[in-house]
């Protein structure tokens, strides 16, 4: 009985710390909001199916995270503006003279990102 609640706990606190982080992605440049709904109703299936629901049918995310579970779909401006903010960071980092390890370290894993998101069907 303890195990299930802690359980629960641990889910419905990753959907709030996801929805939380998601909303700040609303407002703060750079900080993508649609992962963070994706994982939130990820984690709401698992323990909070009213969260889960409100999600799902939320009338301007809603769709994007249906397309994603459906079909593992990501819209074409998702794509360009993911594109265009990782490549903005990379040059950002260079600029201001990031150690040349770590600049490559993350224009490695930037460019795995980008091909990998690129290759998703589009919605």
């Amino acid at each position: 009985m303890v195990r299930r609640a802690l359980k629960l706990l641990f889910w419905r606190t990753l959907a709030l710390v996801s929805v939380g982080l998601g909303l700040l992605g609303v407002v703060l440049p750079g900080l993508p909001t649609v992962p963070f709904l994706l994982l939130a109703a990820w984690a709401a299936s698992r323990g909070w199916p009213a969260l889960e629901r409100w999600l799902l049918e939320h009338p301007r995310h809603g769709p994007t995270v249906r397309q994603w579970r459906e079909r593992g779909a990501v819209p074409r401006r998702a794509k360009w503006l993911s594109s265009v903010m990782m490549a903005a960071s990379a040059t950002i980092m260079w600029i201001i003279g990031v150690p040349l390890w770590a600049l490559a370290l993350a224009v490695v894993t930037m460019t795995a990102v980008a091909v990998w998101m690129w290759r998703r069907p589009e919605a």
